[in-house]
């Protein structure tokens, strides 16, 4: 089982930047993929950014391609989302989540996750 934990949302102005972290608890974090999902106010749910397993492949949503960089270190069990250029419709809640599936095909399918993190609040003020 995987236990995820997100942090470093927060308040930013546009054009400005945040690291949130997610990082999980558990031996086997290593063996799964780790996506970035973000929900805004009247919103559903929506794929930001995937990463592998080892790192080697990454995935991104088109409207944040170019702004976002995802990354992990295995061995400190975490993920990170780096974002800059900040917009306003950045806002949103971010959750992290785990899957077990590999491939383009699933990064973004959240009913390929197992296990999710409680959030992180970003707001992107103009």
């Amino acid at each position: 089982q995987v236990q995820l934990v997100e942090s470093g949302g927060g308040l930013v102005q546009a054009g400005g930047s945040l690291r949130l972290s997610c990082a999980a608890s558990g031996r086997t974090f290593s063996r799964y993929a780790i996506g970035w999902f973000r929900q805004a106010p009247g919103k559903e749910r929506a794929f930001v950014s995937a990463i592998s397993w080892s790192g080697g492949s990454t995935y991104y949503a088109a409207s944040v391609k170019g702004r976002f960089t995802i990354s992990r270190d295995n061995a400190k069990n975490t993920v990170y989302l780096q974002m800059n250029s900040l917009k306003p419709e950045d806002t949103a809640v971010y959750y992290c989540a785990a899957t077990p599936w590999a491939g383009g095909e699933v990064a973004g399918l959240q009913t390929k996750y197992d296990y999710w993190g409680q959030g992180t609040q970003v707001t992107v003020s103009s």
